[in-house]
């Protein structure tokens, strides 16, 4: 009688399993979760941010004769921009180089976060 050999599958180390395990998953769901949050957050300064410099530009291309007509431009399209409400004509600094009227403008934005817990933002700009 001839014996038959029955091909066995060759015996491998315990097998790799791949893939993220709950708690890794979880990790990652917090942290994207925690940065989408403070960019909601933080977006809309940016967008007011963006907007003023746009009309301080807007301004300074038109080269008001005076910082008061300056200021009151500045004041005029506040009222149409429904997005700029942190800061006013008055703090607008009106200055001259080189016979070219330049705006200038800084102020900080603090954005409750969690409860104690703020971001400060610092923003300035001067027009182009």
């Amino acid at each position: 009688m001839r014996s038959r050999s029955l091909s066995m599958p060759q015996v491998r180390g315990p097998r790799r399993q791949r893939g993220m395990t709950l708690f890794g998953l979880l990790t990652w769901a917090i942290l994207i979760g925690a940065i989408a949050y403070v960019a909601l957050r933080v977006f809309p300064t940016v967008n007011e941010y963006l907007t003023i410099q746009r009309t301080i530009d807007k301004i300074a291309a038109s080269s008001p004769s005076t910082v008061a007509e300056a200021r009151a431009a500045f004041e005029r399209q506040k009222d149409i921009e429904y997005s700029i409400s942190t800061i006013g004509g008055k703090d607008i600094e009106v200055t001259k180089e080189n016979d070219k009227v330049v705006l200038s403008f800084a102020y900080d934005k603090e954005i409750a976060l969690y409860g104690p817990v703020f971001l400060l933002i610092k923003y300035e700009g001067r027009s182009r």
